[in-house]
């Protein structure tokens, strides 16, 4: 979810099988320049969530919807977090970071986590449901992960072998039914080993990725993920991918935590680089709505249960393959228009809200403010120009 903000290297010259360099945008606020390929990546991956969400309802019944399900929720997510590991490789915890931190990530997830209960005892006619804000509900979770996550990158940067440390925290969590829902705490150990991951990653790995051998190769690989979806599909739940409970909590022996914590991963991270492997590089015309997927991902979760609540999902004509489809085309569709610059222009005051009377001034800012009147001075200066 988060905006990318650098590009990545150009290829060397005479590879023929290397992708075209990135053409940098300089489109992001403050003169940043962004990368086609992650604003691609995250707009069709916050298009997958929304479409996997919208077939939450339509499951039961279905095998080739709830073998797509397992599919996309097996590497969607794991997608988003990869991209917001690989952004946070500079958060060093200093004022200005720790500012863009609380207003980015934790203002909305108060706003949010607010509103989610209040519009359910609204539509759905539940006064009965509890605002909390120790306990995430629906979408909210990956703003309470993601605050503790980037909270805890100094630490993974110091660490030796921070990808192995990562994993045997989550393999412990998947063992740990103690740990309860405050912050969903379970989701947060159990995907950190993805944020963690996107730390290490640098701009070539995201070159290699995308070659035209790995493109070919990852056709067969999802061909055969489809196949052992549709196996799986009777056989296993899908609550494994949500990594938001123990193994006991799932009534599996403890020690199936740790094993399906490291399959799931290796599972997770080949259909990840499958996904971006065939993400283009170049800007399209859904390029720009990437900037947007924050608004896409929180505002859709109202009318996906505005659905479930007044029963938009229940006519049988929906539960046919021309239903499905339909169905996947609207949530593609609605997320797409709730990316776009209109509707993140009116949600900004509560999804990047800037909050100055909120927050002390630091030392270095102020110096900066005193040093500017010298430097309009100075003949051939400009008094605008940052450091």
């Amino acid at each position: 979810m988060l905006h990318a903000a650098s590009s990545s290297p150009t290829t060397q010259q005479g590879h023929p099988k290397a992708p075209a360099p990135n053409r940098p945008r300089p489109d992001a606020p403050g003169g940043k320049r962004r990368d086609a390929f992650f604003d691609n990546a995250k707009f069709l991956a916050i298009v997958l969530v929304a479409v996997g969400h919208s077939w939450e309802p339509l499951r039961d019944g279905s095998r080739t919807v709830e073998t797509l399900y397992t599919i996309v929720y097996a590497f969607h997510m794991p997608a988003f977090i990869i991209i917001s590991g690989y952004f946070s490789r500079s958060f060093d915890a200093s004022p200005g970071r720790l500012r863009r931190l609380i207003t980015g990530v934790a203002v909305p997830y108060i706003v949010f986590e607010t509103a989610y209960p209040l519009f359910k005892r609204f539509v759905a006619g539940d006064p009965d449901m509890e605002i909390s804000l120790l306990d995430p509900w629906y979408l909210t979770w990956f703003l309470a992960a993601l605050f503790i996550w980037r909270l805890t990158t100094p630490v993974w940067k110091v660490v030796r072998h921070p990808l192995p440390v990562a994993l045997g925290i989550a393999m412990l969590a998947s063992v740990s039914p103690e740990i309860g829902d405050d912050l969903d705490l379970q989701r947060v150990l159990q995907f950190l080993p993805f944020f963690v991951l996107g730390l290490t990653l640098r701009a070539e790995h995201f070159q290699w990725v995308r070659r035209r051998s790995v493109r070919i190769m990852s056709v067969p690989v999802v061909a055969a993920a489809l196949v052992m979806g549709w196996w799986a599909a009777p056989r296993m739940t899908g609550s494994w991918f949500y990594h938001r409970d123990a193994a006991q909590e799932l009534g599996a022996p403890w020690w199936t935590g740790p094993v399906m914590v490291l399959a799931l991963f290796g599972c997770s991270l080949v259909l990840t680089a499958c996904f971006f492997a065939w993400v283009p590089g170049r800007t399209m015309w859904f390029t720009a709505l990437g900037a947007g997927t924050l608004c896409g991902y929180l505002l859709h979760g109202f009318l996906v249960k505005a659905g479930e609540y007044q029963g938009w999902f229940e006519p049988a004509w929906l539960h046919k393959p021309l239903g499905e489809i339909f169905v996947t085309l609207a949530a593609a569709a609605i997320v797409t228009l709730l990316c776009t610059p209109p509707v993140r222009r009116i949600f900004r005051c509560v999804m990047e809200p800037e909050l100055k009377w909120a927050f002390r001034r630091d030392a270095a800012e102020e110096a900066r403010e005193r040093q500017r009147p010298k430097a309009g001075t100075q003949a051939g200066t400009k008094a605008d120009v940052r450091p």
